[in-house]
């Protein structure tokens, strides 16, 4: 059989398929959120940044961004870039227009994604709101994937054994500062 002939049959075939047996592939469903949403209040994303000495020249990842405010205040007051990362697409929809609202679209991306499967090796800092577990968890991808001297910051939560160099206290809240050390 030509590859003509082989065409010609093969769309008769599909031809002949009625309309509802035909089933249309969708992407699978991205995974549920690993935590519920929990802004960071105001004087906690400023204190994370404080901290982790932002400034110009970095690129905060913010894994878990929520509403986006940590990488959108990193822009605005800053002048870092910022990328916010959070599989939750209402979150989305929330940093991107708080990105739009501050007018730093030139400085943020904000990425629907699964954390875990996102690269990582261009920040120079990154910002955690997440469980202690998924701390721990986190943790090889960020040893593997981030430059010695990446500055880490958490709030609320530590990273089990890693013992921070800095823990603040900013209105009784927890923020807990690493440094990737020289490989």
């Amino acid at each position: 059989m030509s590859i003509r002939s082989f065409v010609m049959v093969a769309t008769m075939v599909v031809a002949s398929i009625p309309a509802s047996a035909v089933v249309i592939a969708q992407e699978a469903p991205a995974r549920r959120p690993d935590v519920i949403y929990v802004p960071t209040p105001e004087a906690v994303v400023e204190a994370m940044l404080q901290v982790a000495n932002v400034g110009k020249d970095d690129i905060v990842y913010d894994l878990g961004c929520g509403d986006g405010r940590i990488p959108v205040t990193a822009a605005k007051k800053y002048g870092a870039r910022g990328i916010g990362i959070d599989i939750d697409p209402q979150r989305i929809a929330e940093a991107n227009e708080n990105v739009k609202k501050n007018k730093v679209e030139d400085k943020v991306k904000i990425i629907q994604g699964d954390l875990f499967q996102q690269d990582l090796s261009q920040a120079t800092v990154v910002t955690l709101y997440l469980l202690p577990s998924l701390n721990v968890k986190l943790m090889p991808k960020l040893m593997k994937e981030l430059k010695p001297g990446t500055r880490i910051v958490s709030h609320a939560f530590d990273m089990g054994d890693w013992k921070p160099e800095k823990e603040l206290d900013v209105d009784g809240r927890k923020v807990y500062f690493w440094t990737i050390p020289k490989k």
